[in-house]
């Protein structure tokens, strides 16, 4: 697959319109209900869990749930009242990258920009109907939908809303997404795509194969200026030196609005508490809801300081934990099964 040529097509950024950070005001939330039963040993457990997460955002903020139709009674009796359904066909139930990246302009219109969703390299087949799931998110809401060849997801990036954006070289530059392309063609269609001004690149992780080191597992936007990174602090950990040279690469960064980067480090959760390959114990991977962070937890003591380390960035949040064994034998946390639509 080649670029196109962004002449050719109106891009997002071209028309005023740009992604606003997860931190802004939220209109809804949207999360995907879990149907690959291979993905998951246990796909009752499953989807208590992620009707614990939706029930937890659902006490901040409106909460939408796609849901096939032949799943819709069980997921509302999981769910309760107050969450609303939209049933529609799915083959899994990643709503941070099968979801549309919900762009906004300066007169408060709002639309869907699109990547190509490819699950994670043609990892699972099928996944026609989440490839489609974005545009169906767009017609639903009646949004103007722009679609980007760039084979890529959601949880790949972070923005502070001011037009910087954070994405890894193991993720997009991956043979497996978008072999013909250049670190200087993703860069520049991810400020098409997204309205952004600078993309500053992390080394990423190899290693972790599930996403080939998506950014939502190693960093994220929690003010301007600001990114909450994981720490490497641990002598013991085997990925110490992939998330030193995280570090390293951001520090002395500046974003677009020339502010250096300021880091805080959080750790990962004990690794004694790692449940097969794909385990996620990631507290990165949480997602910001309007007045609170819904913060995952995975029953060891690192639960508490992650919680300190929230409360000290969001004095006036509540820090709202939830335990999440099932969603991370998937290979993701709270933050892969979201997506915010602005307000």
């Amino acid at each position: 697959m080649t670029r196109q040529d962004p002449a050719q097509h109106a891009s997002p950024k071209s028309l005023g319109f740009h992604m606003p950070a997860e931190y802004a005001p939220h209109k809804r939330t949207w999360m995907m209900w879990p149907t690959r039963a291979e993905v998951w040993p246990d796909m009752a457990a499953t989807k208590r869990d992620y009707a614990l997460v939706a029930q937890a955002i659902a006490e901040f903020e409106p909460l939408c749930m796609a849901v096939r139709p032949e799943d819709a009674t069980e997921a509302r009796a999981m769910l309760g009242a107050g969450i609303d359904l939209f049933e529609v066909p799915l083959d899994d139930s990643w709503a941070r990258d099968a979801g549309p990246n919900f762009v906004v302009d300066a007169m408060g219109n709002k639309a869907a920009s699109l990547f190509t969703f490819s699950a994670w390299g043609h990892k699972y087949a099928p996944f026609d109907k989440d490839a489609a799931f974005g545009a169906a998110v767009a017609s639903r809401e009646g949004l103007r939908a722009f679609k980007s060849p760039l084979l890529a997801e959601g949880g790949g990036v972070t923005v502070d809303g001011q037009g910087t954006i954070i994405t890894t070289d193991t993720c997009f530059l991956n043979p497996n997404r978008n072999p013909t392309w250049t670190r200087e063609q993703v860069t520049q269609e991810l400020l098409e795509t997204l309205g952004g001004e600078k993309v500053i690149w992390l080394p990423g992780n190899a290693d972790e194969t599930e996403t080939d080191g998506h950014v939502d597992g190693i960093a994220v936007f929690v003010a301007p200026g600001v990114v909450l990174i994981e720490g490497a602090d641990d002598p013991t950990d085997p990925w110490r030196h992939i998330k030193q040279a995280n570090i390293d690469a951001l520090r002395g960064q500046t974003d677009a609005q020339g502010r250096e980067i300021r880091m805080v480090m959080i750790p990962e959760a004990e690794e004694s508490c790692i449940i097969g390959e794909k385990f996620c114990r990631s507290y990165v991977n949480c997602y910001f809801v309007n007045g609170g962070v819904i913060m995952p937890e995975y029953g060891t003591p690192n639960d508490a300081i992650a919680r300190d380390i929230f409360q000290a960035l969001f004095p006036s949040y509540r820090i709202r934990g939830v335990h999440i064994p099932n969603i991370c034998l998937g290979g993701g946390g709270i933050h892969c099964i979201t997506q915010q639509e602005p307000a």
